[in-house]
């Protein structure tokens, strides 16, 4: 995958970008041209780039500077990890340069702005949606700003996915190579679109969340069809199965099954202690000769109404298909999709939320267009459809992002961070990330931990 990753780089720069981009892009550590991209202060902060497979280290690098008249600066007051950051650290999505600062889930407290910036001032709290939209292209103007036409000009990508998605923080080149929010500052392209103000009831442990996580949770849900009465199976239970579970009952689930095992299934005992309604399934546990597909048809007659893909693709169980991604014959496996289909009623509802990045082998076509399967690619959220009326949700009590969070750390220890989280080791479910901007913990909220 590291050699697809830097023929992608090779390629990009062989055909160009696409015609009509309108902020500047493979940008993505200031450091790499200091005169034309750092702060003329000459300040330092700390963040976390990528140098390579499995390897990311927490720098010393160049604040960066207001570029282009709807630029906002931020100072990260939080941050997190995202389990879509895992397939970054394994190389997985392509494009990745060493040095690239990561992170696509930040808030924060403006520091500086650009002329152009009418709504916003220095010490405003807000929170960055993870993907930078333009604010007027068609798709904007509907708010699916996951698929801003103009934030994101990378051929590749469009090549490979018949359009291309908005530009992302932290996301490497093939989403347009903007710095991410793992990191003391962070650039705001459009920062008048792409941040909300945060208000003073919700402190950054809540309002951080609407970055990412909460959008997409509840994309899924509402995207795949959740309705009163369903019966929904839920593939992962990191904080966005665990958020999904959650929601599903707010649409009117009446049951919710959460899928895990291996490494990860403790997780099924902490999603299960905070929402005490999820029934759980561990596949590691499963007598021979019982599948998933089998056990979900015994615990719910024909199965599940609507199945939930909250994992990745990149995660392969059985050993074709381990061999095969190491081949490069394929960067997805579709064993869980195929679970899915083969497990939900006749006529039922699987969505897509997990990363998926390319190409995969063994699909079960034939269930699906043979039992009338509805599979729905959830695609990216589009943040800006939904965070200013689940803020609200925050405010009045009825959404409660809480229970995901589990630790506090401080940036410089990210890095380890890392190596835990995608060890599945210390229970970590969702982790605040502090700068030396951040506000004390507030009242509820994990106080430090450290591995020093």
């Amino acid at each position: 995958m590291a050699v697809a990753s830097q023929g992608a780089n090779v390629l990009e720069k062989a055909i160009g970008h696409v015609d009509g981009g309108v902020t500047e892009q493979d940008l993505t550590n200031p450091d790499r041209d200091r005169k034309q991209y750092a702060d003329p202060s000459g300040e330092k902060m700390k963040a976390l780039v990528w140098n390579g497979k499995n390897d990311v280290q927490v720098v010393e690098t160049y604040k960066p500077k207001v570029l282009e008249d709807r630029d906002v600066i931020l100072k990260v007051t939080g941050s997190t990890i995202c389990g879509s950051d895992l397939h970054l650290y394994h190389g997985t999505v392509v494009q990745l340069q060493k040095g690239d600062i990561l992170g696509h889930e930040f808030c924060g407290k403006v520091d500086s702005v650009g002329p152009g910036v009418k709504n916003l001032k220095p010490g405003d709290r807000v929170v960055a949606s993870f993907q930078i939209a333009c604010g007027e292209c068609m798709y904007c103007q509907k708010k699916l700003s996951s698929q801003c036409e103009r934030t994101n000009m990378n051929k590749v990508q469009n090549i490979m996915y018949g359009g291309r998605t908005a530009g992302m923080f932290g996301y490497s080149h093939f989403t347009g190579g903007f710095a991410g929010g793992q990191a003391e500052y962070a650039r705001v392209p459009y920062g008048d679109v792409n941040l909300l103000k945060l208000p003073d009831d919700i402190p950054d442990e809540k309002g951080l969340y609407l970055s990412d996580v909460l959008s997409t949770s509840w994309n899924c849900v509402v995207d795949t069809g959740v309705k009163e009465g369903d019966v929904v199976a839920i593939w992962g239970a990191g904080p966005i199965g665990q958020m999904c579970a959650q929601m599903s009952f707010i649409k009117g689930a009446k049951r919710v099954i959460v899928i895990d095992g291996g490494p990860a299934a403790w997780r099924l005992d902490l999603v299960k202690s905070k929402t005490p309604k999820v029934e759980t399934l561990n596949y590691t546990d499963l007598p021979r000769g019982i599948t998933v597909t089998s056990k979900l048809k015994e615990m719910e007659h024909g199965g599940p109404d609507v199945a939930l893909e909250c994992a990745a693709g990149e995660y392969a169980k059985g050993w074709g298909h381990q061999i095969e991604m190491a081949l490069g014959l394929e960067t997805d496996t579709s064993e869980i999709v195929n679970e899915m289909i083969t497990s939900v009623k006749s006529f039922g509802r699987c969505g897509i939320t997990g990363v998926y990045v390319g190409f995969t082998n063994h699909f079960n076509i034939g269930a699906l267009m043979e039992r009338g399967i509805r599979l729905i690619g959830n695609g990216q959220a589009p943040v800006h459809l939904y965070w200013e009326d689940l803020l609200k949700m925050l405010q009045d009590g009825s959404l409660d992002s809480s229970i995901m969070l589990s630790h506090r750390v401080n940036i410089d220890e990210m890095d380890t961070l890392y190596q835990k989280f995608d060890a599945r080791a210390d229970n970590l479910q969702k982790v605040f990330v502090q700068t030396r901007f951040s506000d004390p913990p507030a009242p509820g909220t994990p106080e430090l931990t450290s591995w020093k």
